[in-house]
Parts: C-alpha cells; sequence; structure tokens
C-alpha cells in the first residue's frame, strides 16, 4: 500500500483548496463513489467554503446524508454497515469483536445518526484528524495500540483506487475478527483490463456457418473479460450457437 494522501484545511486555503477538501471527503467517506451534481451537499459545502463549519462537520454531514445511509445503512447488513464506519469514517479496520458489537447495539438501541457521531466525536478521531484533517486510510500505518491484524484488515477491506465500497454488500471480516486471526492477503479478483488480474472466459459454440454440413462440431474460445463483448458479436454473426460461457478459475 502507499502511503495516504493527506488533505488539512487551512484558514487561509483558496477556493481552489477548499474544493480539493470537499472532493476528498466525498472520497473516503462515500467510499469512492461517483457524486451527481443533484446528490452533492450544496448547502455544508457553501458553509464549510465560508469556513462556518470545520472539516469535521462537513464529514459529519455527509455521513448522515441519504446518499450514505442509502447505500450503507439501508442496503448493507449491520456488520458491513459497522466495517465500512470504521473504514470511512476512522481509517481502519475494525480490531476485535467488542468493537463490532458494541457499534451494532448502538446502532439498534440508538439509531443510525448516533452510530455516526459516535465515531466522529471519538478522542480517536480527534486524535487521529483534529478539526480540519479529512478521515484516510490509517490501517496501513504503524501506531500506538493498534493490533497487528489490523494492517491485513485494512487490506481486506481497501482494495486500492478502482473500488467503489457499496458495490460489496456482504462484510469482508466476520470470520476473522468473531476468530480473532488475520486475513489473509489474496490478489484482486477484480477485472483490470490487460493485467494478470483480468478474469478469462470459456465460450463453447456450436454450429456455426464454417461448420462442415455433414457434421456439428462444438468450437470452444478462451477471452478475456475484455474481450468478451466483440466475440460474442461475432459469433452471432456466423449464426453459431453459444452453449455455455464459463469462468476460468
Amino acid at each position: 500500500m502507499a502511503s495516504p494522501a493527506i488533505f488539512d484545511l487551512w484558514s487561509t486555503d483558496s477556493l481552489e483548496d477548499t474544493q480539493t477538501i470537499i472532493r476528498a471527503v466525498y472520497k473516503q467517506v462515500l467510499g469512492n463513489p461517483h457524486v451527481m451534481e443533484s446528490e452533492r451537499l450544496v448547502a455544508a459545502e457553501s458553509q464549510l467554503c465560508d469556513r462556518a463549519i470545520s472539516v469535521r462537520d462537513f464529514v459529519r454531514a455527509v455521513a448522515k446524508s441519504d446518499f450514505y445511509r442509502t447505500r450503507y445503512f439501508e442496503s448493507c447488513a449491520p456488520y458491513r454497515f459497522v466495517e465500512l464506519n470504521f473504514k470511512h469514517l476512522l481509517g481502519r479496520a475494525p480490531q476485535d469483536q467488542r468493537e463490532i458489537s458494541e457499534h451494532i447495539v448502538r446502532c439498534v438501541a440508538e439509531g443510525y445518526e448516533v452510530e455516526i457521531d459516535s465515531y466522529i466525536d471519538s478522542d480517536e478521531y480527534q486524535s487521529a484528524f483534529g478539526e480540519n484533517i479529512v478521515p484516510y486510510s490509517r490501517g496501513r500505518n504503524s501506531e500506538a495500540n493498534m493490533k497487528q491484524v489490523g494492517y491485513n484488515r485494512t487490506f481486506a477491506l481497501d482494495r486500492g483506487p478502482a473500488q467503489i465500497d457499496s458495490a460489496v454488500k456482504s462484510s469482508q471480516l466476520v470470520y476473522s475478527v468473531a476468530n480473532n486471526s488475520a486475513n489473509s492477503i489474496k490478489p484482486s479478483s477484480a477485472t483490470v483490463i490487460g493485467s494478470g488480474t483480468e478474469k478469462r472466459f470459456k465460450i463453447v459454440v456450436s454450429g456455426s456457418k464454417f461448420d462442415s454440413p455433414r457434421r456439428v462440431s462444438a468450437t470452444e474460445y478462451i477471452v478475456p473479460a475484455s474481450k468478451i463483448t466483440p466475440q460474442i458479436q461475432r459469433i452471432n454473426r456466423t449464426s453459431g450457437k453459444i452453449v455455455s460461457i464459463t469462468e476460468i478459475a
């Protein structure tokens, strides 16, 4: 993991600098999404530009927004919601089952907004980020009172700049935290065009026009994920029948 960029808002910063801070908050707190103009928190952005609120206040507003609530509270299991709150708001993975259980109980008993406030109003948040630093991933750093397993767990939650957190609905840490064990660091299974991680598929085709009229043959194509659509189009142009498409492990 590369060292994270740290964004700190100063009273002397320009409007352009403040916009950079705003984009960094959206990226960190919302889990690297594409934010449409209609989804931006215009009033809170304006208050931050006028220094009427701090970066911490803006982080709170984003974490309590409909955007965050819909994608992470209403659409994810409670365990996933809590582990992403740790990632987005404290910049680390949960350290043990006690932390997870404490936040799930709080969320059920006291509600969504109290759960969000519990991270942002914590001594840990204040010590790590203060009033005007955008939260960032701290799990890759060596810090006092942080467990060694936190590195692997952070890596399990943060798979790089191409990841969008709302695309993963299930918990990534439920077993390792419950068993107090380390996560195995595995290569990304995401499609990365032109790299060794790009998925490959086997397409089995029968009855293409170029087959001999006296026999029915099956043809197999091994295709990378980035080329699968053009290959299917070529097969369709030859009147071939696709029997199956399977991912190659």
